[in-house]
């Protein structure tokens, strides 16, 4: 059992439509929890959206009932429940600046995600080293095979040097599992991590991460960085990253490069009750079948990229135009 010297917090939010993913993420973070002898110094948080603004339920469930299994699943942690649109941009902004206060480190919960049962041992262990030296910092633990080459930085050694299988007709789901498109269970993830006898922890030179498990010591938010609130829907990670580069461009990016953290992207429950959605193909074919997430998706981007220019600024209201 390990004894934890800091104060961590972990926030997650929770579409309406992710109710039935959210277990395993929150199995995974049990199991990081019951190692630890003083789970106190660690806050879970998590939101539940039941806002229909974007998404209708569909006639199969109802809001009431996805609300029941969410208290069900969050009583134990810190959680609330809002109804107005609300997005993952809107709550990790909220939770970085509410929590660097409260906690020395942050770190960002995805319900696509599993965390690895090791990760406040080894959160703890990095700030405890480092924050003498390097009070501001980011970190990452390794993920899957990525997009291309730009992302080996934060590979697990298993996956990096795999193939690539951009498209779903070469991916084959049972063999492929060092793929995103590949969802993996808590065991597996347990496989790679149990037999690690030795950390290998890289520093980056140039900050690269996205935001499913990024970890971030609070001197960081309390020093300024945090998401602009141009950003109002995706790309909030990205516009983390830019703010940090522009704004604190020297601070090191620590990587566990061998614990792998799993993003399981495609999950096929991740997107469940959404009312005339396309059923079939990738979670991101299904959102792109959505005109108004076309349209957000875009202006959110370009709100991220011209953060330093002095374009106009998209809200939704330009997406509902």
């Amino acid at each position: 059992m390990h004894t934890l010297n800091n104060k961590f917090a972990i926030g997650c939010l929770v579409q309406w439509y992710e109710i039935e993913i959210l277990q395993e993420y929150l199995q995974s973070i049990q199991n990081s929890l019951d190692v630890l002898d003083n789970e106190k110094n660690i806050t879970v948080h998590l939101t539940l959206v039941t806002n229909q603004e974007l998404e209708e339920i569909d006639d199969t469930v109802d809001i009431e009932t996805i609300k029941d299994k969410f208290i069900r699943m969050a009583y134990r942690y810190e959680f609330d429940i809002k109804d107005e649109l609300y997005t993952i941009a809107d709550y990790r902004r909220w939770f970085n600046d509410y929590y660097c206060d409260k906690v020395d480190v942050l770190m960002w919960g995805e319900t696509d995600s599993l965390i690895p049962r090791q990760t406040f041992q080894i959160l703890d262990n990095l700030h405890s080293q480092v924050k003498e030296q390097t009070p501001k910092y980011v970190s990452f633990f390794s993920t899957c095979k990525m997009w291309d080459d730009s992302w080996k930085v934060l590979e697990h050694p298993d996956f990096t040097n795999k193939p690539f299988y951009d498209s779903p007709d070469d991916f084959k789901p049972n063999e492929h599992w060092w793929s995103l498109r590949y969802t993996m269970s808590v065991d597996e993830m347990n496989t790679f991590n149990d037999k690690v006898e030795e950390l290998d922890i890289q520093i980056l030179n140039q900050h690269k991460f996205n935001g499913c498990g990024l970890v971030i010591s609070s001197d960081v938010v309390k020093a300024g960085i945090n998401i602009p609130h141009s950003v109002f829907f995706v790309h909030e990670d990205t516009a983390f990253m830019i703010m940090l580069k522009k704004i604190l461009p020297n601070i090191p990016q620590y990587v566990i490069k061998n614990i792998l953290l799993v993003h399981n992207r495609n999950h096929p429950k991740k997107r469940m009750y959404v009312s005339g959605e396309k059923l079939n193909g990738t979670m991101n074919e299904k959102r792109r079948s959505n005109e108004w997430y076309v349209k957000a998706n875009k202006m959110s981007e370009q709100n991220t990229y011209n953060l330093f220019t002095n374009n106009k600024i998209f809200t939704w209201e330009d997406v509902f135009k």
